[in-house]
């Protein structure tokens, strides 16, 4: 007989030990998880090991997850917090065996770490941006609530597909067309096969509404009913995207809202530095009747500091938002820049091009770039607007002059291969060095000085510097510099306003320090950025301004999201967005994308692995109904 026996450790124990190693290592990576959901899942762990015994476990931990089940379901009170903490330390102080002491020990340490995120549920419903737990809602600038959204494109149903987009979004048309989708860079998705072509599903939803519309006159096209009037007013100053973004919600709110835009036509850069290929504006005209449909009031062709100063404005209004955007050119600052020829892609694709109907009917005339040979100076979206604009226009050839490397442009890449497709030339690692003229006075070349990658900056990107070689000589009739918009922020430097490079400087909130009631955002802030950035910042706004004028209004959708199936979801091919052949639409500004037929938007919108149901989203926290 053996006294002692060398204890070993099973199979089974390993597995088991791992299992709760692994989920100990997932909770510590997932910071993203709501501090208030992930409470009440390590209670139920704990209550399915608890005995029973003792009534501190048995009843208190079943009380704290009910409490938790309030704060998530919009129902609870601080008084419940309260509770929460208070049921907690009994439990601490008089359960049997760590199971209930432990459990009560987590939630005073999660209620006290995480206090803010425990009031923010309690008074908006909602996390922080911190644990947002969905990836694509949580990428997006204006938190779409994109896998709703994709479950019902999948279901049939798109103007509630839309209703819910607008209920953070108000611009479901042009971003279906021009957004550079964020929201797929975590897509999911990716750790099975490719991420989820979402964009090209709300432009399912957009083409589709319209006829959904028509066979069922009953079914609701707008977002939400208007809250009671306020009393208050507010001034939006700019009609582009972050101004009427924040115009539209602040209408709903029961605000009296006025837009002053020094343009003829609202809409800002979608509608003036955009190219009708990209963004026709019959999409554009529907999203801003929906604006327009909430009672928001505009006085187009008044341009702030000539027509009507800040300071007035200010004094006539409980509230202002400047969304001025940045219309203005920057210069390449090299010698014959002046030249007869060179101009900015902002006037290219804004005062001329984009203004023209191409019928003669218009007074607009586009610049004459007709058997020229045109070189555009950049490597950012403008840049490849401005290149694909001028070979419709039937210029002879199309060179973009960029200094550093293709892959370093920070255009999208299907907007280079597209261009490129088009007829047009990207060349790279080509710097600026002057721009040479005719004996007249017009563009005869442009002079590059070739360049060599060597470093890395800031950006991760490495820094061009002068190679060993010889200045090349581009010729050139029409020089077209598109290296980025400038803010014209004069006349509220005059009043006060700060400015930083160039830009106004306004918080996280959007209010400008120091001036009561006056709040800023959008590109005149963060400097030129993408459109979807700005509408986040007019929402941001919107919030903000209300919360000053001493109001709480909820913005929110009635639509019911479909179920989660427990369908396979195995490895399917992303379904993406055709283009006209490059032949055929070279020749002409209708859309270039062709739209997603109905197989492919059920295959596509099968992909979504419903993230707000699944992984993360299982919490309660994945889901923000209102905001």
């Amino acid at each position: 007989m053996t006294r002692l026996q060398i204890k070993t450790v099973t199979q089974t124990q390993k597995k088991i030990d791992q299992l709760y190693e692994g989920l100990e290592h997932a909770i510590a990576a997932n910071h993203n998880v709501c501090p208030v959901d992930l409470a009440p899942a390590y209670l139920r762990l704990c209550q399915i090991e608890s005995c029973g015994k003792c009534t501190p476990c048995r009843v208190g931990v079943t009380k704290m997850i009910e409490l938790f089940e309030k704060v998530l379901t919009n129902s609870g009170t601080l008084q419940d917090l309260q509770l929460i903490k208070r049921t907690a330390r009994v439990v601490a102080d008089t359960a049997d065996c760590a199971i209930g002491f432990e459990a009560a020990n987590m939630v005073l340490k999660d209620v006290d770490a995480f206090k803010e995120d425990f009031k923010r549920h309690l008074s908006d419903f909602t996390c922080t941006a911190k644990f947002l737990s969905v990836p694509c809602v949580a990428e997006c600038p204006a938190n779409v609530d994109i896998p709703g959204y994709i479950a019902l494109i999948g279901d049939g149903r798109y103007n509630d597909a839309l209703r819910v987009i607008r209920k953070d979004n108000p611009f479901p048309s042009a971003c279906a067309l021009i957004c550079e989708h964020p929201c797929e860079f975590h897509c999911r998705r990716q750790l099975v096969d490719s991420a989820v072509n979402i964009r090209g599903l709300k432009r399912a939803a957009v083409d589709n509404a319209a006829i959904e519309l028509a066979q069922n006159p009953l079914a609701p096209a707008d977002p939400q009913a208007k809250a009671e009037p306020t009393g208050k007013s507010v001034a939006v100053i700019g009609g582009g995207p972050s101004g009427l973004s924040a115009a539209y919600y602040l209408s709903l709110m029961g605000h009296k809202v006025t837009v002053f835009e020094r343009r003829p036509l609202l809409g800002g850069m979608l509608r003036y530095g955009i190219p009708r290929y990209r963004l026709p504006n019959g999409y554009l005209d529907a999203d801003i009747n929906v604006i327009l449909a909430a009672g928001v009031e505009v006085k187009l062709g008044v341009e702030i500091g000539h027509d009507v100063g800040i300071a007035q404005i200010a004094a006539d209004y409980d509230a202002t938002y400047i969304s001025i955007g940045a219309h203005h050119d920057k210069k390449l600052n090299i010698d014959g820049e002046d030249a007869q020829g060179v101009i900015s892609a902002v006037k290219l694709l804004g005062d001329r091009v984009n203004t023209n109907d191409y019928d003669g009917g218009n007074s607009w005339i586009p610049p004459d770039v007709k058997g020229k040979d045109v070189v555009i100076v950049g490597g950012g979206n403008v840049a490849m607007d401005a290149t694909r604009t001028c070979v419709r226009l039937g210029a002879k050839t199309v060179k973009c002059v960029y200094r550093r490397r293709i892959e370093d442009m920070t255009a999208a890449a299907d907007e280079i291969e597209g261009a490129i497709a088009e007829g047009a030339d990207v060349l790279p690692l080509l710097a600026p060095v002057r721009i040479d003229t005719h004996a007249d006075g017009k563009v005869s070349a442009l002079i590059v000085q070739p360049q060599i990658v060597g470093a890395y900056d800031a950006n991760n990107r490495p820094r061009p510097v002068n190679a060993d070689k010889p200045e090349v000589r581009v010729k050139a009739d029409v020089v077209v510099v598109a290296i980025g918009q400038a803010v014209n922020t004069s006349h509220f430097e005059e009043f006060g306003i700060p400015a930083k490079w160039g830009n106004l400087v306004a918080g996280g909130s959007g209010e400008v320090e120091g001036f009561d009631g006056i709040f800023a955002g959008g590109d005149c802030v963060t400097g030129p950025a993408t459109a979807i950035r700005s509408i986040g910042a007019g929402k941001v706004a919107a919030a903000n301004i209300d919360e000053y004028l001493g109001f709480r209004h909820f913005v929110k959708v009635d639509v019911e999201i479909p179920k989660a199936t427990h369908s396979y979801k195995g490895a399917s091919g992303r379904i993406n967005l055709l283009e006209r052949d490059a032949v055929e639409r070279r020749n002409d500004f209708d859309l270039m994308e062709i739209s997603l037929t109905q197989q492919e938007i059920q295959s596509e919108s099968a992909r979504c692995l419903r993230c707000d149901h699944n992984g993360l989203g299982a919490l309660k926290g994945g889901r923000i109904t209102q905001w």
